[in-house]
């Protein structure tokens, strides 16, 4: 996986809250395939994550806020987990529609755990196969879309994994499908 993202900006969006290794593992792998990770967030300065929802991890600077992002800047979108993270996210207007304009663009986005809470808010989940945290099977359901327990599903675009245990299944996944993707619009 190396050079596969070359010269690709990967949007993470992300705030307090977030799984530590759900937000590092999957940078990490943008860098390792040669692309530039940037994370966003709804708000400006730092963000603090968290192992295991209740544990302070490290925190992160922020490179830019939701309000200055623009989906036509990024080649993809990844959406970490941690219960508190997407639960933030999913009540900020502004971040709800950076979601929505990836899936306008046909961008492709990974979202791991609680990550696709996003996806039910927006309404991207309906008549969509994801994979989740287990408590989130209800939430898809009621949305419209169908779950499946897998350690990593792949459906137009979208890379839907679990839980932090299926982070190199994830990774894999959301490097090719993003590879394919840039392939394409080169």
């Amino acid at each position: 996986m190396v050079n596969e993202l070359q010269g690709k900006k990967i949007a993470f969006l992300a705030t307090d809250g977030v799984e530590q290794v759900e937000l590092v593992t999957p940078w990490n792998a943008i860098k390792k395939a040669g692309g530039h990770p940037v994370l966003v967030s709804i708000k400006p300065g730092q963000i603090q994550a968290t192992n295991q929802d209740i544990h302070p991890a490290d925190t992160f600077p922020v490179d830019t806020t939701v309000p200055q992002a623009k989906a036509s800047d990024y080649d993809a979108l990844v959406l970490p987990g941690g219960t508190c993270n997407p639960d933030r996210l999913r009540i900020n207007s502004d971040a709800m529609q950076f979601v929505r304009a990836f899936f306008a663009a046909n961008k492709p986005v990974g979202a791991i755990c609680h990550g696709p809470w996003s996806l039910v808010e927006t309404g991207i989940v309906a008549g969509r196969t994801v994979t989740s945290w287990p408590s989130l099977r209800t939430d898809i359901h009621n949305a419209s879309g169908t779950w499946v327990d897998e350690e990593v599903h792949q459906e137009k675009g979208l890379v839907t994994s679990r839980k932090p245990d299926d982070l190199p299944a994830f990774c894999r996944a959301i490097i090719q499908e993003f590879a394919q993707v840039s392939l394409l619009h080169q």
